[in-house]
């Protein structure tokens, strides 16, 4: 039964469709890492109440007169990514690398869920949805508890991409060389969205040290906080250049994936 599962899994993950739907999905990343680059900037400097964020990145997308064809293109450039995925984790041999092709398929597996229902004009899910899971935590038993691990772990989250890109390991997920730019812009929006990542998790930390849901984030409240520091305003748009640079690579990373 291994076996046949492995050969499934091998079959749909080698599929030309599934393969080159993957590479747009990876494009699709790109193009969202953008928007919200952009949707940080205007934050910045004339305060916009658009979310720095996926849902409202998809806002932003479903806006413009091509904002169809764009969102069908990343419903399904990001389900067949969450799908190569889902065969690569059963490809995989060890537990940690496993683990993290299912959760790297339930993500874009969300996306895809995320961007159809702006498709389908139900609009993307307004209000603190951080502070809504945090809530949700909160009532099980050892709630608290259960807030600050899943804090700690996107803080994990963070470091890794911070040290996965400055000690460029990102080259690793490549099948050759993409540049000398797209490397520097893989350096810098790996480490810049590390450091967001590691931002939303400490408040989630923080809301769970204080039974506070509300201290909880997601990525907008995170980018705002940066509003707050000195010289806010500066510091947001030289976070906003390091998504976008990430975005530059994810359409790097599209050409070259490892698939």
């Amino acid at each position: 039964m291994a076996d046949t599962v492995k050969n499934v899994a091998a079959r749909t993950g080698d599929n030309p469709v599934v393969r080159s739907g993957a590479r747009i999905g990876y494009a699709a990343s790109g193009i969202l890492h953008l928007v919200i680059a952009w949707i940080a900037v205007t934050i910045a400097w004339s305060g916009a109440s658009t979310s720095a964020d996926q849902n409202g990145a998809l806002g932003t997308l479903a806006a413009t007169p091509v904002g169809g064809f764009l969102l069908w293109t990343l419903v399904v450039g990001f389900g067949l990514l969450a799908l190569w995925y889902v065969a690569d984790a059963f490809l995989q041999h060890g537990a940690g690398d496993r683990l993290k092709s299912v959760g790297k398929a339930v993500l874009y597996g969300v996306l895809a869920w995320t961007a159809g229902v702006v498709l389908r004009g139900a609009g993307s899910n307004g209000g603190n949805q951080a502070a809504s899971a945090s809530a949700t935590l909160m009532k099980q038993p050892f709630g608290r508890g259960l807030v600050v691990a899943v804090g700690v772990a996107i803080v994990g989250v963070g470091l890794y991409h911070v040290v996965k890109g400055w000690r460029r390991r990102f080259l690793r997920d490549l099948v050759e060389h993409p540049g000398r730019w797209a490397v520097l812009a893989g350096r810098i929006g790996y480490v810049t969205k590390g450091v967001a990542l590691g931002l939303v998790g400490w408040f989630f930390v923080q809301a769970g040290m204080t039974s506070d849901p509300a201290k909880a984030q997601g990525l907008d409240g995170a980018l705002r906080s940066v509003l707050k520091l000195p010289a806010g305003p500066w510091l947001l748009t030289v976070v906003a250049i390091g998504l976008a640079a990430y975005g530059i690579y994810s359409f790097a990373r599209a050409r070259y994936a490892r698939l």
